[in-house]
């Protein structure tokens, strides 16, 4: 009986994890033409004709339409499928890593820490897209993502009975990490003047300390500098892009926070132990 459900609800988080990358979607497209994403039915951006629900099935409808609109047959961009998968693998490699639930206790401290997890990691799949897009980390997402963290941090404050800034407390050293990463991220802003890193960069290092703390963070940031200088090494030989081409960073930043998130402790251990060496 167990086997059996836990196999239903991994298939209900991977269709609820879809579910969620279709509406993050909208809220790109909706960022980008500066309108509400909590009004209004969708509709194709070229015809501009309202879609029905037949036509938002995540990944699948695309399959079936072959990548056009029923509409007028423009291509629909492969950004779409990709963010729903996206959202559903992430959805669901967090839940295998943290099992959260059971059959008998569906509602937890656990749970809810998967919640805030799943809801951390969408609004940074959209940072990623968008920034990836425009080279912008929008504050309409960053500031609420920082909010949803500190919710994150306070509840293990107060399952754990910390003081708020004890320097046993975990929020104080989460964010006494964030602060580190923004100040490191702050200073290649200011001396570069913002060729190196954008101000939003600032932002979101400090969101990636306040969440996995000193040791994940630093874990996070060493991939995301060491993912971003492989991919520019392989852009360049691609000659895709030169030296002085700008690379946007905040999807290095969001691919190392789900590395470190997930296997942050033992690549922690790792590192210390080729430093002892």
């Amino acid at each position: 009986m167990e086997i059996i459900f836990y196999r239903l609800l991994v298939l209900a988080i991977f269709f609820f994890g879809l579910a969620v990358g279709s509406f993050l979607n909208c809220v790109i497209y909706r960022l980008e033409a500066e309108k509400s994403f909590l009004k209004g039915r969708s509709f194709c951006p070229y015809c501009r004709r309202q879609l029905q629900w037949y036509d938002l099935i995540p990944v699948f409808s695309y399959l079936f339409l072959r990548g056009r609109c029923r509409y007028c047959g423009k291509k629909i961009s492969i950004q779409y499928p990709l963010v729903e998968m996206s959202a559903g693998i992430v959805f669901l490699l967090i839940f295998r890593f943290y099992q959260p639930f059971s059959l008998l206790n569906l509602i937890s401290a656990q749970a809810l820490s998967y919640l805030f997890l799943v809801l951390i990691f969408s609004l940074l799949i959209i940072i990623f897209v968008y920034d990836l897009k425009h080279y912008i980390i929008p504050d309409k997402i960053i500031y609420p993502a920082i909010a949803v963290v500190a919710l994150f941090n306070l509840q293990f404050v107060a399952a754990d009975n910390f003081s708020l800034f004890s320097l046993r407390g975990l929020f104080f050293k989460s964010l006494l990490a964030g602060a580190v990463g923004a100040a490191f991220f702050f200073a290649l802003w200011f001396f570069s003047r913002g060729r190196w890193m954008g101000f939003g960069d600032v932002k979101l290092a400090f969101l990636i300390g306040f969440f996995l703390g000193p040791f994940k963070s630093f874990i996070a940031l060493f991939l995301a500098f060491f993912i971003g200088a492989v991919v520019g090494v392989v852009l360049i030989a691609a000659k895709r892009k030169t030296l002085k081409s700008q690379v946007p960073f905040g999807p290095f930043l969001v691919i190392g926070t789900f590395i470190a998130l997930l296997w942050g402790e033992p690549l922690s251990a790792l590192f210390l132990k080729l430093v002892s060496i």
